[in-house]
């Protein structure tokens, strides 16, 4: 289950000029058509439709992560903007919740598949540090409470599921992960909290435009399920 509306709604713009924009993408919500997915409403096509001119994805973000997404509106920003992202010179900030108390920093150095699903694992790397820790009196698991942490995580590469790949890696996994996650906490925080998505926010990114090189740092917006995160851990997110 996911915040997505069953009806084209529009999306939230973050930033918009001649060259760019952004959105907050909606948990649940594919960033173009898929043959293996029978859905209606996408972001591209939604995005498109709302502001009248051709966009073009310049990075992506998967299925049930939310968060701040970019485009380009003409093909010479698009392809200076890939470049930036290929070359790392991109700064990704997400949010992330997950079981146990993580380090207070930690840098995951594990290869993963690559995106094209065909076995071969590429180098992948991702750095996070801690911001808050929960521990809540029940016995989720073999333990008698359950301990969670809210992590600010700055994927280093950009590997299809990488994020959720190094935390269950690590044994962190991400809740509301129905993939890699694990089904105990995500369960609870769906029967205890009513949050029934995966906790992973793309949260802040940061790049020089490719108009005038000035540095452009675009963040999220708030919804209602990070304003819960937000109480539960006593921690201010924006």
């Amino acid at each position: 289950m996911y915040d997505n509306p069953s009806t084209e709604s529009p999306l939230t713009i973050l930033y918009h000029d001649n060259h760019l924009v952004a959105v907050h993408k909606p948990a649940g919500m594919l960033v173009h058509r898929s043959p293996i997915s029978q859905d209606r409403h996408f972001v591209l096509q939604t995005l498109r439709n709302q502001i009248g001119r051709r966009v073009y994805p310049v990075h992506r973000l998967d299925r049930a992560t939310s968060g701040v997404l970019l485009f380009a509106l003409d093909s010479d920003t698009a392809r200076a903007l890939v470049n930036q992202f290929e070359q790392r010179s991109v700064d990704k900030s997400y949010l992330a919740v997950t079981r146990g108390w993580t380090a207070d920093q930690g840098r995951i150095d594990h290869p993963v598949a690559d995106e094209e699903g065909n076995g071969i694992a590429q180098p992948a790397t991702t750095s996070f540090h801690r911001l808050a820790r929960l521990e809540l009196p029940f016995a989720v698991d073999r333990y008698p409470t359950s301990r969670y942490s809210l992590v600010d995580v700055h994927p280093e590469t950009g590997r299809r599921q990488q994020i959720r790949r190094h935390f269950k890696h690590i044994s962190h996994h991400l809740i509301g992960d129905t993939t890699h996650g694990n089904g105990r906490h995500n369960r609870f925080f769906r029967q205890q909290f009513g949050i029934h998505r995966l906790l992973l926010q793309s949260q802040r990114i940061g790049f020089r435009h490719p108009a005038d090189d000035r540095q452009v740092t675009i963040c999220a917006v708030r919804d209602g399920v990070w304003q819960q995160i937000e109480e539960l851990f006593g921690q201010r997110l924006f």
